[in-house]
């Protein structure tokens, strides 16, 4: 079986085990949030490889930066999601550590795609 494109990129791989994750704190955060913050968590999470993928199967490279870009900005908005999860209580500095590292290298791989 032949992969699609983005299946073979490491980046794209390793936001769908950082969605994973960002699925797990959310699902954690109390009820009353869980259509509010858990929910836009979710939806940014999902939107990074989502981006990506979609990002893969556009022929034009104006369009591919851009598809990297939104990713980049999706991983934005997850980490200041986080930073108001930890702000509020629901979050530990050790978990909040462990995804900003992920985040990061993620979003620098996104910036060297979109330079590429």
């Amino acid at each position: 079986m032949v992969a699609f494109k983005f299946e073979t990129l490491d980046v794209w791989r390793r936001s769908v085990e950082f969605a994973d994750a960002i699925f797990v704190v959310a699902d954690s955060l109390p009820k009353r949030y869980q259509y509010s913050l858990a929910d836009q968590l979710r939806r940014a999470a999902l939107s990074i490889p989502t981006n990506i993928a979609e990002g893969t199967g556009r022929d034009g490279l104006k369009e591919r930066r851009y598809f990297f870009r939104v990713a980049k900005g999706s991983v934005y908005e997850v980490v200041s999601l986080l930073i108001m999860s930890v702000r509020r209580g629901y979050v530990d500095d050790h978990t909040y550590g462990e995804h900003y590292k992920v985040a990061n290298e993620i979003a620098a791989i996104l910036t060297a795609l979109a330079r590429k």
